[in-house]
């Protein structure tokens, strides 16, 4: 099998790139890694990976990056405190360089993407094999091949074989839309979180909160990403990539009317945002933002006011994300666990990979709540 590696995606032949996305997410396409690129989001750097049979034809691709990662990224409160003592003598303990395989701002499960028809073990051998090499030549620590949910839990089978541990990362949220007006929506809803809902929804009212969808947001990009910032910089869970007013600029370009943002407003003052992808039959809630950070109901009214848009736009399925699950939850969102495979290129340090990866992170137990009365 042949092997191509492209260090930047302007590059990567885009015919065959593209020929081998019918059906998958436009998050894996051409013109997407081309605005992260061009985003200057500089704690990433790409490398776009075209697998092909013998006879030139493209089979498979992938993406990877190096990328300087905490090790203890899910760590509990209790060590995450330790950790940041530490950090102030020692800056850079247990934050390690890794090789991951994936997209560092969405998930994909599964990371990359084989061909119909095409040997799924070849592929994943020769993936492998590449990435052990370029890891071992380049000294990176750990290979992460991230993210496999339940339904690619035959492919993580594969990496397994080929000697990868794995490990729990945080549940991803989804909503599966089965509505036509959001008065259907509440109306399903048992009447604890029914009321619970329009409780919160009047106290919003009563801060004259509203929203507005907008798919031109370019000349927003430095608002949006301030607001972005400030809930990033006050994340207890999860912090890891650090986008740019530029991201946010080259999404609204380069996606069309595919990027939106719900705009949330207190009176006549814009106060967040909430940042999504139609992504097919998948709308994708990327990011939210906030002018300052708060317990005042926003975030719930963000939620709510994003599943509206999902069951305007017709779409099946809401993909919420990683984090504060409570809220999502309340609103109806199921969480679906994943897996990341994980190998050393030392043989030394692979013994221990997958036990001090798991014991540093502690991920959240899957309690899926019954929101609704005739979904489950």
């Amino acid at each position: 099998m042949k092997i191509e590696v492209y260090d930047r995606i302007g590059e990567v032949p885009q015919e065959r790139w593209d020929a081998l996305l019918e059906g998958r997410s436009l998050t894996f396409s051409h013109a997407f890694w081309e605005l992260l690129e061009r985003s200057g989001m500089d704690n990433f750097r790409c490398r776009h990976v075209l697998l092909s049979h013998d006879s030139g034809q493209a089979c498979a691709l992938a993406t990877v990056y190096s990328t300087t990662t905490d090790i203890a990224i899910f760590a509990p409160p209790w060590l995450r405190g330790l950790l940041v003592s530490i950090r102030r003598i020692f800056p850079h303990f247990l934050k390690l360089r890794m090789l991951e395989c994936g997209t560092p701002v969405t998930l994909n499960s599964p990371p990359f993407v084989v061909a119909e028809g095409a040997d799924t073990h070849e592929v994943i051998a020769a993936l492998h094999q590449w990435l052990h090499a370029t890891a071992r030549t380049e000294g990176h620590w750990v290979i992460v091949v991230r993210d496999f949910e339940p339904d690619a839990a035959p492919l993580l089978a594969h990496f397994v074989a080929l000697g990868y541990h794995t490990a729990g990362g945080l549940p991803n949220a989804y909503l599966d839309i089965a509505w036509s007006t959001w008065e259907d929506y509440l109306a399903s809803m048992q009447s604890y979180y029914r009321s619970k809902l329009l409780k919160r929804l009047r106290t919003a009212e009563e801060a004259r909160m509203r929203h507005e969808l907008v798919e031109e947001f370019a000349g927003l990009a430095d608002t949006l990403f301030r607001q972005w910032l400030v809930v990033h910089e006050s994340a207890v869970e999860f912090q890891r990539e650090v986008l740019t007013p530029g991201f946010y600029r080259e999404l609204a370009e380069r996606m069309g009317k595919r990027s939106k943002v719900l705009l949330f407003y207190s009176g006549d003052q814009l106060i967040g945002h909430a940042l999504l992808l139609h992504d097919g039959d998948l709308l994708r809630w990327l990011y939210f933002g906030r002018n300052q950070a708060a317990n005042d109901g926003l975030y719930l009214y963000a939620g709510n006011a994003v599943i509206d848009t999902a069951i305007r736009l017709r779409v099946k399925r809401l993909e919420m994300g990683l984090t504060t699950y409570p809220i999502k939850q309340d609103l109806g969102a199921r969480l679906a666990p994943i897996q990341l495979a994980l190998r050393s290129p030392s043989r030394f340090i692979h013994l221990f990979v997958g036990t001090v990866y798991r014991l540093l992170n502690r991920t959240p137990r899957m309690r899926n709540k019954r929101i609704f009365k005739a979904l489950s």
